[in-house]
């Protein structure tokens, strides 16, 4: 098998973000930011790496100024009609997440989820749901074929599971931040000045 160097590896994957990004729908871009500034409180989840990505996206949130949560940490309060719960699942039916976000829903949150499957469990429920897609370009060389299979999780080797799905909701995360410091208008200081002073 023909091998790649790290910065091939990490332009493939850039290139395929690229075009997650032009994926994405702007109303349900928008419909998230408005739930998000609507919600009293927020509330997030995620399993695995997508956890990892849900808890950047709370610290970030609290840097803007939100009241923001991580679902299960021993100091989230109860949760209440008007809050809303962000999920990050690739599948939109991880079970121990789909259980929560179900209870969720009775007591009255609004759900939104990020996910490559609108039509799964969390998705039914959900009441803003942005698709982070996972599709193919046409490629020529089979090697790099097999890559970008790799990098969707559909073999083990490469980058395993949901590699780009992680990785691009990250970077959506982000950006969602960013766009929403303009709607606010809050500069970086006001983000430092939250910052933690005590690592």
């Amino acid at each position: 098998m023909k091998t790649h160097r790290v910065q091939e590896m990490m332009l493939l994957m850039a290139s395929k973000i690229r075009s997650i990004t032009n994926s994405l729908s702007y109303q349900d871009c928008e419909k998230f930011i408005e739930e998000l500034l609507n919600a009293k409180r927020i509330y997030v989840i995620g399993a695995g790496r997508s956890g990892l990505v849900a808890k950047s996206f709370a610290m970030r949130l609290m840097h803007l100024g939100l009241q923001a949560y991580v679902v299960g940490e021993t100091i989230t309060p109860a949760l209440n009609k008007g809050d809303v719960m962000v999920i990050f699942s690739g599948s939109g039916r991880t079970k121990t997440v789909a259980d929560i976000a179900e209870t969720a829903k009775e007591i009255g949150a609004h759900i939104c989820l990020i996910s490559s499957n609108a039509d799964s469990r969390i998705g039914k429920i959900a009441d803003c749901i942005v698709i982070i897609e996972h599709h193919r370009d046409d490629v020529e060389d089979d090697a790099v074929e097999f890559e970008i299979r790799q990098m969707m999780g559909e073999h083990k080797s490469f980058a395993p599971l949901g590699t780009l799905f992680e990785t691009a909701s990250m970077i959506f995360a982000d950006a969602v931040i960013s766009r929403m410091m303009e709607i606010t208008k809050t500069d970086e200081s006001a983000l430092k000045n939250r910052h933690t002073n005590i690592e």
